[in-house]
């Protein structure tokens, strides 16, 4: 009999993948605001309401649920979406957990590299670097916290955060903001484009949320990035190369990105290396550490 996932942010281009990497190996749940097909169950993070045969029988959840940082620019009312939807969402699962005397083998939450402040500097920033100072850190060390409740109340028996990077995918995402403009030969870069991005191709971030799970034997925080660091310009340069276009336009100067985003202009105008070096050497084996070969299987053309 197959064990059971739970994956929480179940609309999300992530939860989408993720399940096609597991459904082979495990029974998928997920938990929805807006309940379509037979695996999904409602939940309402603001009434405090999960459907409690969500909760039956699980073995493992998978909290991918957070709205995104990218869409709109932080007006208060933003702020306090992206900290509930990701840190009392958490709160919510491990309350209704208790609430049933339930307990989980495994309780995996995706974190971000933000949770390292958005600054750029040339050091490479490993799981035991401090937490930065600024509003997307704090949101990410109170949702790794909020992960830490379930092994520090015996919900779970084994607590895994993913601090993630920009996700590289064909379809969404990312890749597709950048592609687009350049398609349109109005690509490029952002600000001085020396900041880092630290990447990671969609499948091999599925791929290691696989591994961590089948590894009873893993634990703690791990950054989800590849091993190749990248910078705005570059990556910028490669997907116009991937995609047969030239860069001719000079950066946006970073004030312009400040009037059009605001207070959110910070994670494009800023980014730190981060390593990769903690889940190599657990076992873990990249298939796209070479952005180059990441973008050719993404774009389908050669860069």
């Amino acid at each position: 009999m197959k064990q059971v996932v739970l994956i929480t942010g179940a609309n999300g281009m992530l939860a989408k993948s993720l399940s096609k990497e597991l459904e082979n190996k495990y029974t998928i749940r997920f938990l929805t605001r807006k309940v379509k097909k037979y695996n999904e169950y409602l939940w309402d993070i603001e009434r405090r309401f999960i459907d409690p045969k969500a909760l039956n029988g699980v073995h493992h959840i998978i909290h991918l649920a957070g709205s995104s940082v990218t869409n709109k620019r932080w007006s208060k009312e933003r702020k306090k979406n992206i900290y509930s939807s990701r840190i009392n969402s958490s709160q919510l699962i491990l309350h209704e957990l208790e609430k049933n005397q339930l307990t989980i083998d495994t309780f995996i939450s995706a974190s971000a590299t933000g949770y390292y402040g958005s600054t750029t500097t040339d050091k490479l920033l490993i799981e035991e670097s401090p937490n930065g100072v600024d509003f997307l850190s704090d949101v990410c060390n109170q949702w790794e916290n909020a992960a830490h409740s379930f092994k520090l109340k015996k919900v779970a028996n084994r607590i895994l955060i993913l601090r993630i990077g920009i996700i590289l995918s064909k379809n969404n995402g990312a890749l597709k903001k950048i592609a687009q403009p350049i398609k349109y030969r109005i690509g490029s870069g952002i600000g001085t484009g020396n900041q880092w991005i630290p990447w990671i191709h969609i499948l091999d971030l599925c791929r290691m949320f696989k591994f961590l799970l089948e590894n009873n034997e893993i634990k703690g925080i791990f950054n989800a990035v590849s091993p190749m660091n990248t910078t705005n310009i570059e990556l910028i340069r490669k997907v116009a190369k991937g995609l047969g276009r030239r860069i001719v336009l000079p950066n946006i100067p970073a004030f312009i990105i400040k009037i059009l985003y605001g207070e959110m202009a910070i994670i494009l105008l800023k980014g730190n290396r981060v390593s990769s070096d903690k889940i190599e050497r657990s076992g873990f084996v990249f298939v796209y550490k070479n952005l180059e070969i990441a973008l050719r299987n993404l774009l389908g053309k050669t860069t």
